[in-house]
């Protein structure tokens, strides 16, 4: 309460108001996908947009994201983080508004599809992605771009996962983020050489009669590696 009390020091001061936006990623059977809504205010009421909310008085941008993400997925606890700022004065023509973008992270096979229903959201591939409000389709590009620099050096990919994956499956993933074709065996080589996938006692039949093992990402492991230095560089 003593916060918000002298925040009113500067009352007379122009109102800006600060938003944030979402860009959701999510993989399904080998092609990366985004989730996007029918906007539900004006302007641009009943167009494609990303997800998102102005900020509370009373919350933080990655605690509003966060909201955000919860209201519309169902989902707790998923990989998010901060993009970037979009600032430009006439970005918006509701209204002077700062957005400051998050992208997520999430396992489609754990989100709450009555959720997403009820909000009018929908799952596109990347080709197949629609023209978006405001400046959201430059976003959605600049989280890409920060998507494939960041799969390259930490092993955030198997945040879009199930928990248990074949290594084709995993290359596919990558694949999908890289937008390029990869040799399979130096990808299985690079993958095996780090030591952090679990070889499970089980198959995935489900492309053939012979199958293909599953793995286990060794989270444990890789956070003790980490904090001796260790790089993932794919």
């Amino acid at each position: 309460m003593k916060a918000l009390e002298n925040r009113r020091t500067y009352i007379a001061q122009p109102k800006i108001l600060v938003a944030t936006d979402c860009i959701v990623f999510g993989f399904d059977e080998g092609i990366l996908k985004l989730l996007v809504f029918r906007r539900r205010i004006d302007p641009f009421k009943g167009e494609w947009s990303l997800i998102g909310s102005f900020v509370d008085e009373e919350e933080s941008v990655s605690d509003a994201a966060r909201r955000v993400l919860l209201q519309f997925t169902g989902l707790e606890n998923i990989f998010l983080e901060e993009l970037k700022v979009y600032s430009d004065v006439d970005r918006d023509s509701g209204a002077r508004c700062i957005s400051i973008a998050q992208y997520a992270l999430i396992r489609i096979s754990d989100y709450d599809r009555e959720q997403v229903e009820l909000h009018g959201a929908k799952w596109f591939a990347l080709e197949d992605i629609p023209d978006l409000v405001l400046d959201h389709n430059v976003m959605i590009a600049d989280a890409l771009e920060r998507l494939k620099q960041k799969t390259t050096l930490r092993p955030i990919g198997f945040e879009l996962l199930p928990e248990k994956f074949t290594i084709p499956q995993l290359q596919s993933l990558y694949e999908a983020i890289y937008q390029n074709k990869l040799d399979d065996r130096n990808f299985r080589k690079k993958l095996l050489s780090f030591n952090l996938l679990i070889k499970l006692d089980e198959k995935d039949k489900s492309t053939s009669k012979k199958g293909a093992f599953l793995y286990r990402f060794d989270y444990e492991k890789y956070k003790r590696l980490e904090e001796s230095g260790f790089n993932f560089v794919l």
